[in-house]
């Protein structure tokens, strides 16, 4: 099943998000032991639950800066891959950074947006003039009390199929 249509589907409605969720377990194996939450996703924007579960939790029983800074990298992802018709480009993350703040002693969301105007303005428009351009996606994480846990900036890099030199 083509990635777009499960995007529709979740769009659309909850079962069509248990499904997507579903998927991306499989089809991203890393994060299964994470049990990340799509919990709403539209066309440019996705908010992500990170569970307080032990898997997540480190030594001190906060979540885990690893799995803070994945869901960072997930979150944005979806939202590039919901932006930018797939069949077209190539995203690949080119750079990770994450600031943290609070430590998380409880479950927290990953929200993240780009709207159509921005996409166009920084990436499409851009890929006219070069065969790459990067994005760095500005993803805050929050605990569910609202505590600001961490910042993470993902670069992702966006490149045409056709400009693409190594092999899928």
């Amino acid at each position: 099943m083509k990635i777009q249509k499960l995007f529709k589907a979740a769009y659309a409605s909850d079962w069509g998000r248990k499904k997507l969720n579903t998927a991306l377990r499989y089809g991203i194996p890393f994060n299964i032991p994470h049990k990340f939450k799509i919990e709403h996703i539209q066309p440019g924007h996705a908010k992500v639950r990170i569970p307080y579960i032990r898997k997540n939790l480190n030594h001190l029983k906060g979540i885990h800066a690893c799995c803070l800074a994945t869901c960072a990298e997930f979150v944005s992802g979806l939202v590039m891959m919901s932006s930018l018709p797939v069949d077209d480009y190539r995203i690949i993350m080119e750079t990770i950074e994450v600031k943290y703040h609070y430590q998380a002693k409880m479950a927290c969301t990953a929200e993240f947006q780009v709207t159509p105007e921005q996409a166009k303005t920084h990436i499409t428009d851009k890929l006219r003039e070069s065969d790459r351009v990067s994005f760095v996606c500005e993803v805050p994480i929050h605990d569910v009390e609202g505590n600001h846990v961490c910042t993470g900036f993902i670069s992702w890099q966006i490149k045409a199929w056709t400009s693409v030199k190594t092999a899928v």
